[in-house]
C-alpha cells in the first residue's frame, strides 16, 4: 500500500517563470541520496516549460535544489513542441546520456490541442536538454491518425520498450471535443526509430474511457504498469476525473487490469480527493517511490508515496 507523504513540490517554490501548476513529475536517480524529478510547470502564457528538482531520497519532502533556469526551450515555430513541453520518461543510453522522451503541445483548430512524443539527450544528467533532430518520434500516422502522448520507455535487454498514449477519436460532450486515447505498445533498437503494433496494451473498461501515462516496471521477469484513466464527460475535478489505474503482464503485450492493487486510496479533502493523476513510479535503493499529481493536473503540485508492504 502507498504510504503518503503528500504534496513535495509547490509551482510557487520555483523561479518567477514558474507560474502555476507541476505537471507529470518524472523520476530518476541522481545518486544514491539524491532523486531528480523533472516536471512541467506553466508560465505567464499557460505554457508547460520542463523544469526539475533534486530530492532526498531518504525524505523525499526535502527539497536539495532547484532549477534556475528551464531543462529545454519550445521547439521552433510551427514545429510539433513549440506551444509546451511536458516530460514523461527518463532512460539512460550510451555513455550515461539520459534520454527524456516527452510531449510536445501545440494549438489546433478543429480540436483543442494536438500532442506528439518527443525525445531530447542530455550528457550533464539532467540539467539540460538538446534535441537530436527537430521532429517528433511517434507522431500521427497512417494507422494512428490523432495524437500520441505520455510515453514510458524502459530499455529490456537488447530492446527499447514504448508504452505511450494513442488517440483513437474525438467525442462530442455537450460543448466541449474531448479526445479519447488508450496505451498502445512500440519497440526500438536503438531509442529513436520505432515500430508499433498498433494495438491497445490496456482494454478499456467502457467505450469512453481514457488510459494515458504509464509507468512500467520489470522485475523478476513481471511487467508492472500503474497508469491513470479517466471518463470523458466530467472529468476537470468531476465525477469522471483521472484515478490511478494498474496492471500485470508476463512479455509487456497482453496486460491483465488490477486496478484494485494501484494501492492509493482516495482521501477525504486535500490536493487529490478529486484526481490522481499522472504517476510516476521509481524503484530506488529498494525502495519503490510514487510521484503524481492531484487535482487540477498538478495545479498544486507534486505528491509523493511510498509503497510499505501490508
Amino acid at each position: 500500500m502507498w504510504q503518503r507523504l503528500g504534496l513535495i513540490l509547490r509551482p510557487e517554490q520555483g523561479g518567477e517563470w514558474m507560474v502555476s501548476h507541476a505537471c507529470t513529475p518524472t523520476a530518476f536517480s541522481l545518486d544514491d541520496n539524491t532523486i531528480r524529478i523533472l516536471f512541467a510547470p506553466r508560465d505567464a502564457r499557460g505554457q508547460s516549460i520542463p523544469a526539475y528538482c533534486d530530492v532526498s531520497a531518504d525524505d523525499p519532502r526535502k527539497i536539495l535544489s532547484i532549477g534556475e533556469e528551464p531543462i529545454m526551450a519550445l521547439g521552433e515555430r510551427g514545429t510539433f513542441d513549440d506551444s509546451g513541453i511536458m516530460p514523461c520518461s527518463v532512460v539512460r543510453g550510451a555513455n550515461d546520456a539520459l534520454y527524456l522522451y516527452y510531449v510536445g503541445w501545440n494549438p489546433s483548430v478543429t480540436v483543442p490541442y494536438r500532442n506528439a512524443v518527443g525525445l531530447a539527450i542530455s550528457h550533464d544528467q539532467g540539467r539540460s536538454f538538446e534535441r537530436p533532430f527537430p521532429g517528433a518520434v511517434v507522431d500521427r500516422n497512417r494507422t494512428e491518425p490523432f495524437f500520441t502522448a505520455s510515453p514510458c520507455v524502459v530499455r529490456d535487454g537488447g530492446i527499447w520498450r514504448m508504452w505511450y498514449a494513442s488517440t483513437i477519436r474525438f467525442l462530442e460532450i455537450e460543448d466541449r471535443v474531448e479526445p479519447l486515447y488508450v496505451i498502445h505498445y512500440a519497440e526500438s533498437d536503438d531509442g529513436m526509430e520505432w515500430r508499433r503494433l498498433g494495438r491497445a496494451a490496456i482494454p478499456q473498461r467502457h467505450e469512453e474511457e481514457a488510459t494515458a501515462r504509464p509507468s512500467v516496471l520489470i522485475e523478476d521477469g513481471l511487467y508492472r504498469m500503474w497508469f491513470c484513466h479517466r471518463g470523458s464527460r466530467d472529468y476537470r475535478d468531476g465525477a469522471d476525473s483521472y484515478a490511478l489505474g494498474y496492471a500485470e503482464s508476463r512479455d509487456g503485450l497482453t496486460w491483465e487490469r488490477r486496478d484494485e492493487e494501484a494501492g492509493l486510496t482516495v482521501p477525504r479533502g486535500g490536493y487529490d480527493d478529486a484526481m490522481q493523476a499522472y504517476p510516476n513510479v521509481l524503484r530506488h535503493n529498494d525502495r519503490l517511490y510514487l510521484f503524481y499529481n492531484g487535482n487540477g493536473f498538478g495545479r498544486e503540485g507534486i505528491a509523493c508515496a511510498i509503497w510499505e508492504e501490508q
